[in-house]
């Protein structure tokens, strides 16, 4: 099983220089195309699991395969991730098609090629005729779907994002989470995905890893964590209210429909069949799966 995982985590344990241990004994499984979120309070241990997986800090004892491959040894330029942080982290002396090119232009493809790839990229993150601008002009929204299209152009082997959207307003992350959600879908790229945000991680993810004190306490749908929660998640997740519905249709374009209060409410990002019992977490302004 492990060599048909995008991403596997053997029994992994990221240990500090000064011997603090930020992350114990983890093991998790991605497949091939599979957004797993890693969801927790600050000092979880997320973004030190995935530092540890891209080679960015030093993983003690266990394994991380990607692809099946073994990456102990193996630098972090070489082990074929694609990497999107909170900063942008732009190049601001090239353009924007000279930023997402910068992993491609030495693959030797032809100029054009290369071009005409760039534009494809940008067309997927919504961004098409933007090659030409120059990056300092970009919006913060703009400019994390140009690192996100920068990271995703060498086509990695799996993408690794830690807190893309924290630096941007509330309104713009709950558009954006959408959208990465569907471009990373589109892209067929398999990704592992940090934030502490419970919406954003349901909205974006296939499935949630919730962390807790540098371990993973439970892995599941939004339907098993809430509807199965184990008393380690189960104080976080209560965070979200939430309630049961039965899918009474499936949507055309992906999601299903379910009755909410004798209303039918149409859930686009929810997965299951009719038939199915589906947890809606309730927001202030509505609801969602």
């Amino acid at each position: 099983m492990a060599g048909s995982s995008a991403l596997s985590l053997t029994h992994v344990t990221v240990t500090y220089a000064d011997g603090y241990e930020a992350v114990h004994d983890v093991s998790v499984e991605v497949e091939p195309g599979e957004i797993l979120a890693l969801l927790g309070a600050s000092g979880s241990g997320k973004s030190s699991m995935l530092r540890g997986i891209a080679g960015l800090e030093e993983v003690t004892t266990g394994h991380v395969l990607i692809q099946g491959e073994d990456t102990a040894g193996i630098p972090v330029h070489r082990r074929g991730c694609g990497m999107v942080f909170q900063s942008p982290q732009l190049f601001p002396h090239r353009t924007v098609g000279q930023n997402v090119a910068y992993g491609i232009e030495r693959s030797g493809r032809s100029r054009a090629a290369v071009h005409q790839e760039v534009a494809q990229w940008l067309e997927l993150v919504g961004l098409a005729g933007f090659a030409g601008r120059a990056v300092t002009t970009l919006s913060g929204g703009q400019a994390q779907r140009v690192a996100l299209a920068r990271s995703l152009a060498p086509r990695p082997r799996i993408m690794l994002l830690d807190e893309p959207l924290s630096a941007l307003d509330r309104r713009l992350r709950e558009e954006l989470s959408v959208e990465l959600r569907r471009i990373l879908t589109q892209a067929g790229t398999a990704a592992v995905y940090v934030t502490h945000d419970h919406d954003e991680a349901f909205t974006v993810a296939d499935r949630v890893a919730i962390m807790r004190d540098g371990r993973v306490v439970q892995v599941g749908t939004m339907s098993d964590l809430y509807g199965h929660p184990v008393p380690e998640a189960e104080g976080f997740l209560r965070a979200i209210p939430t309630v049961r519905a039965i899918a009474v249709r499936k949507l055309p374009g992906g999601g299903v429909r379910v009755v909410l209060d004798r209303s039918e409410v149409d859930l686009p990002d929810a997965r299951g069949e009719v038939g199915d019992e589906v947890v809606v977490a309730l927001k202030e302004h509505g609801s969602s799966h």
